[in-house]
């Protein structure tokens, strides 16, 4: 029950109140229990307005921007959603709760291991995982309706733009090594366009499209 009023106050406190208007992601950011994403010994924050560690140098998004990135997206339930860095897992958690199915992508295996234990224990299974390196997409099961990266990037990877539909959404972080802007780009008939959500500071996207691990 402690949890449950946590969850309840972030999402009227932190996300409501900032313009997430979308009710099917406000139900999903009601309904995913933020607490099991973490470690034990911080459960207590999870509901907090910040990111969370999550080891190997990665976190858990603060609540606002996972929310705020979901409904960039304008998902339907009959979507097909590629996530570039599962991390912890709850980000792909919201968005099964939305989809049709999830494919996720990281590649930090102590990670991917973690994120699919607690996915298979929650249910959710409309979502296909591998460890890999996410700025390559997952061109086999393209194209997708929606992508979303939760790493910040030095540049958009045109692997991800090309493995969108037409008419697909790409929400993702570009910019330096310690902040970025977040951005949405929609693949057109008559070209791409490109939306600026504002400023926002992620971990680095590491591959052979993002930022070099050493």
């Amino acid at each position: 029950m402690k949890f449950r009023r946590l969850l309840e106050k972030m999402v009227s406190t932190q996300i409501e109140v900032r313009g997430i208007h979308d009710q099917r992601v406000l139900e999903a950011m009601r309904k995913v229990p933020r607490q099991l994403f973490v470690s034990e010994a911080l459960q207590d924050q999870a509901f907090g307005d910040f990111p969370l560690p999550i080891g190997d140098g990665q976190t858990i998004s603060q609540p606002f921007i996972v929310a705020e990135m979901t409904q960039a997206l304008e998902l339907t339930q009959n979507d097909r959603v590629l996530e570039i860095g599962t991390g912890s897992g709850y980000q792909t958690a919201i968005l099964a709760e939305l989809a049709y199915r999830v494919y996720t992508i990281e590649r930090v295996r102590k990670l991917f291991i973690g994120a699919r234990k607690i996915l298979d224990q929650l249910h959710y299974h409309n979502v296909v995982a591998k460890c890999s390196d996410g700025t390559l997409g997952w061109a086999e099961e393209s194209p997708f309706d929606a992508i979303i990266v939760t790493a910040g990037a030095p540049e958009v990877p045109d692997t991800l733009v090309e493995q969108l539909e037409e008419g697909g959404r790409l929400v993702i972080p570009v910019g330096g090594r310690l902040s970025q802007t977040l951005l949405k780009i929609e693949r057109r008939e008559d070209g791409i366009r490109k939306t600026n959500l504002g400023g926002c500071r992620f971990v680095k996207l590491i591959g052979n499209h993002g930022w070099k691990e050493y």
